[in-house]
């Protein structure tokens, strides 16, 4: 299967989402009343309906403040396929909603997926708004202590992060129109886009510092809010390459105008795991969060989905807390 790489915003219809009840009658007789729900998302999309029941196998590991609410809300960028993305209902799609759908069956709760910016999320994660981030971010020793990589000073509380994939960095251009570049080393004097506070801003930086280093002219970096603003620049001209993560990347060529769009160039860098951020003082659900991951890999739910977006290098055999470097 192939996979696209910009995000899209169009919106759907929310359906009404009603949480499980159970219902005593009489001093031991209990039913339990199961209501299948569409998840919905902060800009009113649906994706795929789950079954939601107190009786899953890990929900006792949940914080009770959740298992009562019966929702994670995930912070996420819904607009980095085959990550997260609104297909053309509006409905949010993806291998990070596909994940999250099967571990809301472990857990016996919904993944409520809310669309914000990348670079505000943790601050989100950090203000209460989301429970989890889940958005194709690298699991780095930066994110997990708060600190800046442009100025290596502290800038919040740091996170947690589950480890459930792996990926790159790829670089790719205008198909058919490369510029010579054949390497990140190819880049010095050259225009670059990415978007705004991922790891591919953060290596196009050291990038281009190594030409200065050497005598040689600075990387010029747009940076964008979203990766699709990234990839209209790239497509328009006004840069020479763009940069992003290995599996975005590989959709965006093959499926942006149909494969005739952009072509990668060079080999993948900076492989890294993808974590499901959660705040450092919500060590329950955190290790919930890993349990629900290693139970859909031991059940064959996680290789589905990996087989679903044709995306086997990213696979894990087990989930990892904060094993990003």
């Amino acid at each position: 299967m192939t996979v696209s790489m910009g995000r899209s915003t169009t919106a759907g219809k929310a359906r009404t989402w009603r949480r499980p009840r159970l219902v005593v009658t009489g001093a031991t007789a209990v039913a339990l009343l199961v209501t299948a729900c569409g998840d919905r998302t902060g800009s009113g999309g649906k994706q795929a309906s789950a079954t939601i029941s107190p009786l899953a196998p890990l929900a006792g590991r949940l914080p009770q403040s959740v298992r009562e609410k019966g929702v994670i809300e995930v912070g996420s960028d819904i607009a980095y396929p085959p990550m997260e993305f609104k297909d053309d209902s509006g409905k949010t799609v993806g291998i990070d909603p596909d994940i999250a759908a099967a571990m809301g069956r472990q857990l016996g709760v919904e993944f409520r997926f809310k669309n914000g910016t990348f670079d505000a999320l943790l601050l989100g994660l950090r203000s209460k708004r989301y429970d989890i981030v889940m958005t194709a971010m690298a699991d780095t020793k930066n994110r997990q202590n708060g600190i800046s990589p442009k100025t290596g000073n502290k800038v919040g509380e740091g996170v947690d992060f589950v480890d459930y994939f792996l990926a790159g960095v790829s670089l790719y251009t205008r198909k058919g129109d490369d510029q010579g570049i054949r390497s990140w080393a190819d880049l010095c004097g050259r225009k670059v886009a990415v978007q705004r506070g991922t790891v591919p801003e953060d290596l196009t930086r050291q990038e281009s510092k190594k030409c200065t280093d050497g005598g040689k002219a600075a990387i010029a970096i747009e940076s964008f809010a979203t990766d699709l603003e990234a990839q209209t620049r790239l497509r328009s001209g006004g840069v020479d390459a763009s940069s992003t993560g290995s599996p975005v990347a590989a959709y965006t060529v093959k499926t942006a105008g149909g494969g005739n769009h952009f072509q990668l160039v060079g080999k993948q860098v900076a492989a890294a795991p993808y974590g499901i951020a959660v705040a450092k003082d919500n060590t329950q659900l955190r290790d919930a969060i890993k349990a629900a991951v290693d139970a859909i890999i031991k059940n064959g739910a996680y290789g589905k989905i990996i087989s679903k977006w044709d995306v086997p290098d990213g696979a894990v055999t087990e989930a990892r807390i904060n094993g990003g470097r």
